[in-house]
């Protein structure tokens, strides 16, 4: 039989814990992380901020000012930038099967996405840069994981047929594609619904850039076995495209009335 005086202790020493236990993974978590509790830098991967669902500029402005920028600003991108444009690219949206931002036929999802970053292309809150080199984005953990370290722009501007918008932006997207993963259900066709998945990557990237006050541009002209090697990508991940990022010289802003007006002019000359 317990005495009044040991469950009375039992019950101070569950409540206790009760109470230690959160302040001590809160104190963990401080000393873990450097930037709040997003960051986490391992020795070979780096456990992004969480995606936000909102933001402060909306989807109409967005696909308003989307342009193609070429020419960008010798300044970093932040972790929390790189973070919202890997998963805006092919990130998670739903969270019983993992589909993701991009439409993809059958679910097949075949792409892989990789990162290039630059010296000190990526900024880490106070502990400085992203290492330079590639990495590998995994949508399900939100995490980025080394494959090379290195400065590899020169040899990937190299490699895009010496476009210099690859060799000036602090970092680049590179998407791959595992044909397999789609021809495997839907045969020749599915060859098709790849490169559509692509436009899709392609075009959330643009956006979320956009949102982001960045610029892109979808690059399609590179040699594929060199770019494959530079990011050491495996056989089977194809490159598909290189979008470099970076702030933009002159951004771009479409006025709703001179868009209003070109809208009527157009209207008067086809009556």
């Amino acid at each position: 039989m317990v005495s009044r005086r040991v469950f009375l202790q039992l019950i101070t020493t569950s409540i206790m814990a009760t109470l230690v236990t959160p302040l001590a993974l809160i104190l963990h978590a401080k000393r873990t992380y450097k930037r709040g509790p997003e960051v986490r830098v391992g020795e070979d991967c780096i456990d992004l901020p969480p995606p936000r669902l909102d933001g402060d500029v909306s989807l109409e402005r967005s696909l308003a000012n989307r342009r193609s920028i070429r020419d960008y600003l010798d300044e970093p991108l932040s972790i929390e930038e790189v973070s919202q444009l890997l998963w805006a690219a092919y990130g998670i949206t739903e969270t019983i099967h993992g589909f993701k931002t991009s439409p993809s036929a059958g679910a097949t999802y075949p792409a892989e996405i990789y990162i290039v970053v630059g010296e000190k292309g990526v900024t880490i809150g106070d502990e400085g840069y992203l290492e330079p080199g590639s990495y590998h984005y995994n949508p399900h953990a939100h995490r980025i994981c080394v494959v090379k370290k290195g400065e590899l722009r020169h040899e990937l501007y190299k490699a895009a047929l010496e476009q210099e918008w690859v060799l000036k932006a602090p970092v680049s997207i590179v998407v791959t594609v595992v044909f397999e993963r789609t021809t495997r259900r839907y045969g020749e066709r599915g060859i098709r619904y790849v490169w559509i998945e692509v436009g899709h990557i392609g075009q959330n990237i643009y956006l979320q850039a956009t949102a982001l006050g960045l610029g892109t541009v979808a690059v399609g002209a590179f040699l594929d076995e060199q770019v494959k090697k530079i990011i050491g990508a495996p056989e089977s991940h194809n490159p598909a495209y290189i979008m470099p990022v970076g702030r933009p010289v002159t951004p771009y802003t479409l006025d709703e009335r001179e868009l209003h007006a070109y809208i009527m002019a157009h209207r008067e000359k086809s009556t």
